[in-house]
């Protein structure tokens, strides 16, 4: 049976808009980007019906580290099929337990036990109530401009655009300004629960935070008794050419959430990793947090497989090795492209094409897709526009992005009388 291409264009976008969004098939229609994902493979992503190739560098996050369709991930699930299903939650789980042992090996220092779940999101809520339940506080510091998802505790560190539709925030929740010491101090009291960060806040325009600001920030949680969360969901796996961002700033998190990647692009699952202590608070209850579809069995050999493949030296150096690639073509861009291009904010691949104004960011992302490149500029400063490749493309298609990338550039400048 074929999954792709059944209907025409016409029709998918008049069933999507009457069914699952008007807004969003307005949006693109509007936008001129009506494109339908049809065949995916690797770095690629097909139009259903036009045949429009584009190069992924949204990446979804980073769901697909990997690319499209792994063949090693693939496999894997295909295998997991012959056995296993979704499992049941409430019971001891060998796949579970072995996933859970693989992270614990793999995750910086002490972060022995995991908490499984199906979304970046509902993991951020976990982290949360377990910081909350731990310690005995409800106070919540995040950062201005950071996301964590759209769920309940998730939504409530975030920004005010997110969550004022759905009424007033709950109490115990602060933002402050990213990368800023002296806030940081004025925040944290005694009645601090857990400090909250993305290590490279993503939708906030991939900023790069001082070498020693997480150190300080750990310190800080450990003078008055509160807990740092890292949230890894997009810079986790290898994104950064390490296997979890905070290693380049040589701090273990007392908490550090795992998500996109994770899935392989084929299963969902994300992972609330811990230190051994705080597993004390599941102990006398340990139905206090479920969650049905939380590392279901048939999705842990793939995690397990993600896990396995990103953390080999070869891929990790590879990353590094395209990132550097990436880096001298965007010097030279910048001396092409003064009037609109400023930097390339970049750890690994973890990448922000930071620009002159808040227009370039739409623009940029319009003329990218004119040009073969899937990209999407960051909501909370649309003055850069994420640049998140698969961390599997060969230097050969990094040189192509960066070709099409100054065919954009080209574009936007005219768009924008630059």
């Amino acid at each position: 049976m074929n999954y792709i291409g059944q209907s025409g264009k016409t029709d998918i976008f008049s069933r999507f808009r009457n069914h699952v969004s008007s807004g969003k098939a307005d949006f693109f229609q509007n936008v001129g980007i009506d494109f339908v994902f049809g065949r995916r493979e690797g770095p690629y992503v097909w139009d259903t019906h036009s045949g429009k190739r584009l190069i992924n560098c949204h990446c979804n996050g980073g769901v697909f580290n990997l690319g499209h369709r792994h063949p090693v991930v693939m496999n894997s699930l295909r295998l997991a099929m012959e056995e296993l299903d979704i499992g049941n939650h409430h019971l001891v789980s060998e796949a579970r337990a072995a996933l859970a042992e693989k992270l614990a090996e793999l995750t910086p220092g002490d972060l022995t036990y995991t908490v499984f779940g199906v979304g970046g999101g509902e993991a951020i809520d976990l982290a949360i109530k377990l910081a909350r339940g731990f310690t005995g506080r409800t106070g919540i510091i995040s950062a201005k401009g950071g996301y964590h998802g759209h769920t309940g505790f998730a939504l409530a560190t975030g920004d005010e655009q997110y969550r004022k539709p759905f009424g007033p925030n709950p109490p115990g929740f602060l933002q402050i300004p990213f990368d800023d010491r002296e806030a940081l101090s004025a925040a944290v009291d005694e009645q601090t629960a857990a400090v909250i960060f993305e290590t490279i806040p993503a939708t906030y325009g991939i900023p790069i935070p001082q070498p020693d600001y997480y150190r300080f920030a750990y310190d800080l949680c450990r003078k008055h008794g509160a807990l740092l969360i890292a949230d890894e969901v997009q810079t986790g796996l290898g994104r950064t050419g390490r296997m979890w961002g905070i290693e380049h700033f040589q701090v273990v998190p007392d908490i550090m959430v795992i998500g996109k990647g994770l899935s392989g692009g084929i299963y969902p699952m994300s992972a609330t990793c811990f230190r051994k202590e705080l597993e004390i608070f599941f102990h006398n209850n340990p139905f206090i947090h479920i969650s049905t579809f939380g590392g279901a069995e048939i999705g842990c050999p793939v995690a397990q497989t993600v896990l396995e493949y990103t953390s080999r030296p070869e891929f990790l150096n590879n990353v590094v090795h395209l990132s550097e690639i990436f880096q001298a073509g965007f010097e030279a861009l910048q001396e092409k492209h003064p009037e609109i291009l400023v930097s390339l904010r970049r750890l690994g691949l973890m990448m922000g094409i930071e620009m002159v104004n808040e227009s370039c960011g739409p623009v940029l992302s319009k003329t990218l897709f004119d040009n073969g490149i899937l990209s999407v500029y960051a909501n909370n400063n649309t003055c850069v526009s994420q640049l998140l490749p698969p961390l599997t493309i060969d230097p050969e298609l990094a040189i192509e992005i960066l070709e099409r990338v100054d065919k954009g550039l080209d574009d936007a400048k005219r768009f924008l009388g630059l």
